[in-house]
């Protein structure tokens, strides 16, 4: 994932990219554990020191033990986010939310085996779907909200209020769906395609009103 350098000013500050990295850290770490040896036997302890910090610092990133196998990379929902607010008011709106997120997508490959671990350990454990699912609405309704208030920013504001509208929340849906089967195709083909690519593919056929494939 690309990483701001440190000369630029608009980036996280130092203490927040340790934030974040300390985030990530325990999250592969619990999912690295649960793959291997089944989420009801991997403890908080276990993931905190395979992540090098105490229990007590994993509950400052994490409500519980079972959100750190469901919450992998959640900063970066308020990046695409600020990156939909700030986009100029001409752009299509398809292409405001779909190069938002191939921003974040750039580079992903490197973390192609966790997200196919994370994804097996999801299946083997019900309980973690209901969460993970949960985790996936909510990040769908702050978009629909980025989203109103990108529109409302470029019309004057005089639509209702932020995230009621049906658009901005069919938008972020579809974007929601879109990502997903991505990252489903992305983690079925291991080192055959490009994340990036072929979220751009799945949104270009979006664009076009999803016509009969041609083969």
């Amino acid at each position: 994932m690309h990483v701001v350098p440190k000369t630029t000013t608009s980036g996280p500050g130092l203490r927040e990219r340790k934030k974040q990295a300390t985030r990530r850290a325990l999250a592969e770490a619990a999912v690295r554990l649960a793959a291997e040896h089944g989420v009801e036997n991997v403890t908080v302890e276990a993931i905190s020191e395979a992540a090098g910090v105490s229990p007590r610092t994993f509950f400052n990133y994490f409500p519980s033990h079972d959100d750190a196998f469901v919450l992998v990379d959640d900063e970066v929902g308020e990046r695409i986010r600020e990156s939909v607010r700030r986009a100029p008011a001409e752009r299509p709106p398809l292409d405001v939310v779909r190069d938002a997120l191939v921003a974040e997508l750039d580079g992903f490959e490197a973390r192609q085996e966790l997200w196919a671990l994370q994804s097996k350990v999801l299946q083997r454990s019900p309980h973690l779907i209901h969460r993970g699912l949960k985790a996936h609405v909510a990040e769908e309704k702050a978009l629909a909200v980025a989203i109103s208030e990108w529109l409302d920013a470029t019309r004057g504001g005089t639509d209702g209020p932020s995230g009621t509208a049906v658009f901005p929340r069919l938008l972020a849906a579809v974007t929601q769906t879109a990502l997903r089967v991505a990252v489903e195709h992305w983690c079925d083909h291991p080192g055959e395609t490009v994340l990036a690519e072929v979220f751009q593919d799945v949104f270009a056929q979006l664009a076009q009103g999803l016509p009969r494939p041609s083969a």
